[in-house]
């Protein structure tokens, strides 16, 4: 039986819901702000990085060139030339650990001209290699671009 001056289950029910709620409405409140300000100083963006690799690639070879990215961002990796311009090479950016080039984007099948583009999200070391994919039958000439920031 309900007596009038004892609360009962559904009045202590209806508190629980409620106070959670308010508090829950208070925090979030509190969170959020009108200023649209940034928290920190801006400065100019960064600055583009070209760096250029050239040398000798010889059937089953493979030339790794390690390189230092100052600014996490885009990075990109251009086949700019190749002796004889036909030939067809593989080509691969990845992290540098100071031994090995650990490959994270490859094109087996580059020719002259041919791009690799990829997101370096910190900055560190990275690489860029050079490989025969198995399709070379003498020694080429080669000459590849990164740009990085």
């Amino acid at each position: 039986m309900h007596h009038p001056s004892r609360p009962g289950f559904r009045d202590r029910f209806a508190r629980a819901i409620w106070v959670p709620a308010v508090l829950l409405a208070a925090l979030a409140a509190s969170g959020c702000s009108g200023s649209s300000t940034p928290s920190g100083p801006t400065g100019p963006p960064p600055t583009a990085v070209t760096e250029t690799f050239d040398g000798t690639l010889t059937v089953n070879g493979a030339v790794t060139q390690p390189f230092v990215v100052g600014t996490a961002g885009t990075v990109q990796l251009q086949l700019a030339a190749l002796e004889p311009a036909d030939a067809v090479i593989g080509v691969g950016i990845g992290t540098w650990n100071g031994v090995s080039c650990q490959i994270v984007i490859a094109n087996d099948n580059a020719t002259s001209g041919a791009s690799a583009i990829g997101n370096a999200t910190a900055t560190g070391n990275y690489c860029v290699r050079v490989y025969d994919a198995g399709k070379l039958t003498r020694s080429v000439g080669y000459q590849i671009t990164v740009t990085h920031f």
